[in-house]
C-alpha cells in the first residue's frame, strides 16, 4: 500500500474535513506492519487505520477519526439508522458488526455511509430509495441538501488535488495529516 494510494482515497479524512474513508488494497507481505506504523505515526493526530475485512487477496482499510465518528454517531438520526440495521445501542461492537456485514454481504452495507461521515438524511434516503432517485451524485448519493453536498464534494476534490500535488513535491503523508483541535 503506497502513501499515494492512501492520499488519493483519504485526503479529506487526513485533512480533517471528513470523518472516514474506505479503500481496498492488495493483501501483501508487510501490510500489517505498515498499518501498525501508520497508526503509531497518525494516532496522535487523531487518525486510525483499521483493516475492516479481507476478501480473497484484498483488504478493505478504514481510515477514520474516532472523535469525529463518535460525534457523528451520537446524532439522533444516525442512532435510529444504526438501530434499524441491527446495531446495538452505544458504540460497543459497531466496528466488529460493520466488518462482519462487509465480509458477508455481496454489496456494501448501506449504513457504512454513517461511518464515512455522510449526512444521515442521505444514508436514510439511499436505503429508502434503493439508491435510485437521488438529487445528485458525488462522493455519495444526495437525497437531502444538494447545494451543501456539492460544496462539500468540491472541497474534497480540491483537498485531494492539493494533497497529491504536495505529496508529489516531496511532502510526506505524516506531514499532510492535520492533528485534532483541542476541545
Amino acid at each position: 500500500m503506497s502513501e499515494q494510494t492512501v492520499i488519493t482515497h483519504c485526503a479529506p479524512t487526513l485533512a480533517g474535513l471528513k470523518t472516514g474513508s474506505l479503500f481496498c488494497c492488495a493483501k501483501e507481505d508487510g501490510l500489517w506492519q505498515e498499518l501498525q506504523n501508520l497508526n503509531q505515526a497518525l494516532n496522535p493526530k487523531g487518525v486510525c487505520f483499521v483493516p475492516l475485512c479481507e476478501k480473497e487477496d484484498r483488504v478493505f482499510i478504514y481510515v477514520y477519526r474516532p472523535r469525529r465518528l463518535a460525534q457523528d454517531m451520537a446524532r439522533q438520526e444516525a442512532q435510529g439508522i444504526l438501530l434499524q440495521c441491527g446495531y446495538p445501542e452505544g458504540k460497543e461492537g459497531w466496528m466488529g458488526l460493520l466488518a462482519q456485514r462487509l465480509k458477508q454481504a455481496r454489496e456494501f452495507p448501506h449504513e457504512i455511509g454513517l461511518f464515512l461521515g455522510y449526512p444521515p438524511c442521505d444514508v436514510k434516503g439511499f436505503m429508502e430509495h434503493g439508491g435510485r432517485d437521488c438529487k445528485c451524485c458525488g462522493y455519495w448519493k444526495v437525497y437531502g441538501d444538494m447545494d451543501q453536498a456539492q460544496k462539500m464534494f468540491e472541497r474534497f476534490r480540491k483537498c485531494t488535488k492539493i494533497y497529491l500535488d504536495l505529496f508529489h513535491s516531496g511532502v510526506p503523508m505524516t506531514k499532510l495529516t492535520v492533528g485534532e483541535r483541542s476541545q
